[in-house]
């Protein structure tokens, strides 16, 4: 049976590394990175424990077509929501000052679709997959309209995406607590 977990907390709050964690004896897991580069302490620890182990994960920088990397896949990991959206926002809405209610919905859409999609395509594979995305709720309210739009599209993406997800953990300074499954 499919499994999906979504982990969220602020930045540096040990996410990733849980998700490497959760993968750690399992060969062949697809890391998926939308930013340019997976993070050097997040690489260290997957180099480490695949080399500890004799095993190999497939890490994918600037991942984009996500149902379509993971099509097939029994273990994969999507490193960071919060990072997707923002590549949406900044295709569908350069000019974040034309920015108003209805541009903000289809944003959420396209990313709830888009992640929706990756879902269904692991469960179809019987696989498992970790979303990592980032708190912003205990963030105060932003100055800049820009970070606050964003706040407020990742919040309700959050919302939708761990909605739909079986287990959804949160982590603080390091410590991972299970708060649905």
């Amino acid at each position: 049976m499919a499994k999906i977990s979504f982990i969220t907390g602020g930045t540096t709050s040990g996410k990733s590394r849980w998700a490497v964690t959760n993968f750690v004896a399992c060969d062949d897991v697809l890391y998926m990175v939308i930013a340019d580069e997976l993070d050097r302490d997040t690489a260290r620890r997957i180099d480490y424990n695949c080399k500890q182990r004799g095993i190999d994960w497939e890490i994918r920088p600037s991942a984009r077509d996500l149902a379509d990397m993971a099509r097939g896949r029994k273990f994969s990991i999507l490193d960071n929501l919060g990072a997707y959206v923002n590549l949406i926002v900044a295709e569908k809405c350069p000019n974040v000052s034309v920015m108003d209610a209805n541009m903000q919905k289809s944003i959420e859409q396209q990313a709830i679709d888009d992640i929706t999609a990756l879902m269904e395509s692991v469960r179809d594979s019987n696989g498992n997959l970790v979303i990592i995305s980032t708190e912003l709720g205990f963030c105060p309210i932003p100055a800049e309209e820009d970070r606050r739009w964003f706040r407020e599209i990742l919040g309700n993406v959050n919302q939708r995406i761990a909605n739909a997800c079986n287990e959804v953990y949160l982590s603080a300074s390091g410590i991972t607590f299970k708060i649905k499954g």
